[in-house]
Order: C-alpha cells, then structure tokens, then sequence
C-alpha cells in the first residue's frame, strides 16, 4: 500500500484525473500515464508539440509524427543516427554546412556546436510543421549560426507538391516527400511547398565543407540546383539516396568524386584530394 503522505502528495501536485486512476493495490496503472495530445478545440494554426531533451540540447518534437524513428528516439532521451553525426561533427573543418530535411532540426544543436566560429549551418525544410518546430528547437538551443530555410531543394526555384501523410491519414514526419509532377494523391494528404535552388541561397563568398541531404529520393534535383557549389567548394556529400547512376558519374564522379563509406544508411561521397 502507497504510504499515505505520499498520496496527499499526489493529491496536492497531480491532475484529479490522475490521482482518481490509483489502482486498488495503491500502484499507478499504466494508462494513468500522461499522454502526448493534441489541442483539444485548439485553433487550426495551433503548434501540437513537445519538448524533449537529450544530452544534445533541446528539441520541440511535432505530436503528429511521434511515432516516426527520429521523433521516438528523441522523445526516449536517446540520439538519432548518432555515427552520421559524428561524421558529420567531426569533418565539417571551417566551412558552412548544408543540412537539408531538417525535420524538427534534431541534428541542429550538435552541428551548431561543430561549426567554426564564423561558419553557418544552412538548413532547409519544406515541410512546414516540421518547420515550425525546427524553429522552436533553433530558439531553444540559441543556433544563432543556423540559416532556417522554410523550402525543399531542387534543381531551380520555384514549388512543389508533398506528401505529407499516408493514406491512413499519419503524418509522416522526417518522411515526407516532394511527389513528381503528374503524380494524383488526394489534397488532404499534400501540401504546396517553396523549392530553391542551393546555387541561388548560398554567397558565392561562403565556402561549403559538408552537404548532407535526407530529402526522401529527391537528391539528385537539390544535387542539379548545387552543382555551381560543387565545382567551387568541393565539399563532402552525405546522401540518403544516390542519384541515377548515370547521372552520378555524369555529374558528380565526373568532378573527381568517390564513394565511401556507408553510415545509417547514407553514402559519403568524398571529394578529390
């Protein structure tokens, strides 16, 4: 039985709704736990969120797509794909970073940290709660050297169409995707999002150490937008997914470019020495 001045306690700080669930042993049972929740009557625009920390900062994780890998591991105090952040922290040298499908910018307080002093991080999410909540996170850890964009990346500026729930209706979070021109998915599971092209965001004055680009199959056209900043700062590349091969050798390997090693699933294409 649970001490009696442990339940005034509970009495005193917890919600009744909580403290009425005491099972008849005196234990809390499982669904007397708080839940994650969206607003109840909330106006439209209202941010559902939460914020988790981690031995990595603070991060304002989107309620809708909790159940996605990157959100889960955050929200169990734990680090998503930490080899390909330390990687990344660990080759960045004194050069900008690329970070595109920030998601809720759950990379964003390691690579800030990384960075030189006078090095910014530029990073892009089309997608626009995700946007709104790498935002919160900016603000939180104070990012002051990261360049929030709320646009996908491709080949010129312009918009796009992205998918950004299943058909069953769940968000998809760090998955969403940017959808080909012809392709017919109902408009409650899209929205219309900017794109702009790297070459046009990034000061030919900026030197690039590090691309990394998780923009669900669409690298080859942020890969076309960028290739002025390929030829002048020969950075790394870190890709979820490889271009078409024969775009690849025509584009990229063709600059002297090699792949490397494979880290959570992206391939490190190194510059020529």
């Amino acid at each position: 039985m649970v001490n009696r001045s442990v339940k005034n306690l509970a009495k005193a700080v917890l919600p009744r709704g909580v403290v009425n669930r005491l099972s008849n042993n005196g234990r809390y049972r499982q669904e007397a736990l708080p839940r994650f929740t969206a607003p109840v009557n909330g106006a439209a625009e209202t941010l559902a969120c939460c914020i988790a920390y981690t031995e990595s900062g603070g991060f304002c994780v989107p309620l809708s797509s909790r159940h996605r890998p990157a959100a889960r591991r955050i929200l169990e105090g734990s680090v998503y794909e930490p080899d390909t952040i330390a990687f990344l922290t660990a080759h960045c040298g004194d050069g900008d970073i690329v970070h595109a499908g920030t998601y809720f910018g759950d990379f964003l307080p390691a690579l800030s940290r990384a960075c030189s002093r006078d090095a910014k991080i530029w990073a892009f999410e089309p997608n626009p709660e995700n946007f709104r909540c790498a935002s919160v996170t900016r603000a939180l850890n104070v990012l002051d050297n990261v360049h929030l964009t709320n646009c996908g990346l491709g080949a010129s500026g312009g918009s796009a169409v992205m998918q950004v729930r299943s058909p069953d209706g769940r968000a998809l979070g760090g998955g969403s995707q940017l959808q080909n021109q012809g392709t017919a998915l109902s408009a409650d599971l899209t929205v219309e999002v900017g794109i702009v092209a790297l070459d046009d965001v990034i000061p030919p004055d900026r030197g690039v150490s590090i691309i990394q680009l998780d923009v669900e199959g669409f690298e080859q056209e942020a890969l076309s937008g960028a290739m002025k900043t390929l030829s002048r700062c020969k950075p790394i590349l870190v890709l979820e997914t490889l271009p078409e091969e024969a775009w690849l050798a025509s584009n990229i390997l063709s600059l002297g470019y090699r792949l490397d090693a494979e880290i959570h699933g992206n391939r490190v294409l190194l510059p020529p020495s």
